[in-house]
């Protein structure tokens, strides 16, 4: 007698367009801006929406690339899937290490900006309590399905969209009462670099707020018709997104002077102070709705990248066990929600995201490479592609952030990639031959 082995578990595809768009949207608009606008000013000047808008084009260039290759191959390992398909395995676990690291790390991150200054609004409970805390709830609603956690992150992100738009409204109320300085949105530059130098710094930093859009390619596999639904969705994200940035950040240098917006560790609340009649505890509410948003969608695209480089053969197989009821990543979960609670336990919030826009330049320059070396290899189901022209012009513009990037970045971010060069090599080495590493 003949048996037929059972298939092997997949994801469920569950997600729909508006909820994928949301997804885009809620990580894209997450907690970075809440805090970004003040450290862009005390880069860039008072024209801080001339490198939210540049950094938005840049992010437009590296987004057409995962648009093809995430409609081509949409599979939950993401940008590591597409490095293994065209550059082999050593590469592929190198960018998806620098994917894992860069996500763990915001995680974490993000966990002990939860623990900060907006909770301590309401009560005071040690940070090292309110991260495991924080963390785990979040593990279990990621563990407990996709669907779940797109419908908590459409109401999050609905609050927090909405409390972004509420700043764009307060400032005009301030300009509109005549109490605005609209001279500032032309001031580009500060007294320690002209105009162009200051605009690429801060278009660094305003780059940071943009990224949020590679999370979703790892739950393409889990969309309904991926190849309609993830461009539209990506797109739409960063289009409405970079319009809620630009008008963020005219309200922000219109109604708060550059030098205090610079010093703001919330450049936001000072906009809300600057505009009166709001209490400011509510918008402390809407910061802490967009930070766990923010740690929700970043855990689900670091357990989604594990379970696919797992599944890769890239890391230990026991990472792409799901739930058999379910059918989430609980094993992959459970590892990354523990990494991330180990970082933010003993590191701060400079520490952690410090290296962040240099570890994702890495994987961007990959993914846009990625997308060149692949065009000769054909799939059977249609698929979205993107002019030559702008991944050749994604990859010239994350070398162009990349020369951009401070000294001390690099000094903790390069022994991090130099890492991940080690744990590839020996990756490649184990593998080679290996059928597993034959991606499909």
């Amino acid at each position: 007698m003949t048996t037929t082995a059972a298939p092997a578990p997949t994801l469920k595809q569950a997600v729909t367009t508006p909820a994928l768009f949301f997804f885009i949207l809620g990580d894209v608009l997450g907690a970075g801006v809440y805090v970004l606008v003040g450290v862009i000013a005390a880069t860039a000047g008072g024209a801080v929406w001339v490198p939210l808008l540049l950094a938005l084009g840049m992010a437009l260039l590296t987004a057409g690339s995962y648009a093809e290759l995430a409609t081509k191959y949409p599979r939950a390992g993401g940008s590591s899937h597409y490095a293994t398909r065209a550059f082999g395995p050593f590469v592929g676990f190198l960018v998806g290490y620098c994917m894992l690291a860069a996500g763990i790390v915001s995680v974490g991150a993000l966990a002990l900006g939860f623990a900060g200054d907006y909770l301590a609004e309401f009560i005071n409970v040690p940070v090292a309590l309110t991260v495991i805390v924080f963390l785990a709830i979040l593990a279990a609603l990621n563990a407990y399905g996709i669907r779940e956690s797109m419908w908590a992150n459409i109401i999050a992100t609905v609050i927090e969209v909405g409390g972004l738009l509420l700043i764009v409204v307060l400032g005009l109320v301030v300009i509109g009462r005549g109490d605005a300085d609209l001279s500032r949105l032309t001031q580009l530059g500060t007294p320690e670099s002209g105009p162009l130098t200051a605009a690429l710094a801060g278009t660094v930093l305003a780059y940071y707020s943009y990224v949020g859009f590679e999370t979703s390619v790892n739950v393409a596999e889990e969309a309904k018709d991926p190849s309609r639904a993830y461009p539209r969705a990506l797109f739409g994200a960063l289009a409405v997104a970079g319009l809620v940035y630009v008008g963020v950040g005219v309200a922000a240098s219109a109604t708060v002077p550059t030098a205090e917006l610079a010093a703001s560790t919330g450049p936001l609340l000072e906009v809300v102070r600057a505009a009166g009649g709001l209490p400011l505890v509510l918008f402390s509410v809407i910061a802490l709705i967009a930070v766990a948003n923010g740690a929700l969608l970043t855990g689900i695209m670091t357990s989604r990248l594990t379970y696919g480089m797992s599944r890769d053969g890239l890391l230990p197989g026991f990472l792409s066990r799901l739930l058999p009821a379910r059918r989430t990543p609980w094993v992959a979960i459970l590892a990354t929600t523990s990494l991330s609670i180990v970082l933010a336990l003993i590191g701060s919030i400079e520490v952690l995201a410090s290296t962040l826009v240099l570890l994702l330049l890495v994987v961007f320059l990959a993914v846009n490479a990625a997308v060149l070396v692949l065009r000769k290899d054909r799939v059977a189901h249609p698929h979205f592609r993107v002019p030559t022209a702008l991944p050749v012009l994604g990859f010239v513009s994350c070398l162009l952030l990349a020369t951009q990037v401070e000294a001390e970045t690099w000094r903790l971010g390069l022994p991090m990639i130099a890492v991940g060069a080690v744990f590839a090599a020996v990756a490649w080495r184990k593998l080679r031959g290996n059928s597993r590493v034959t991606v499909q």
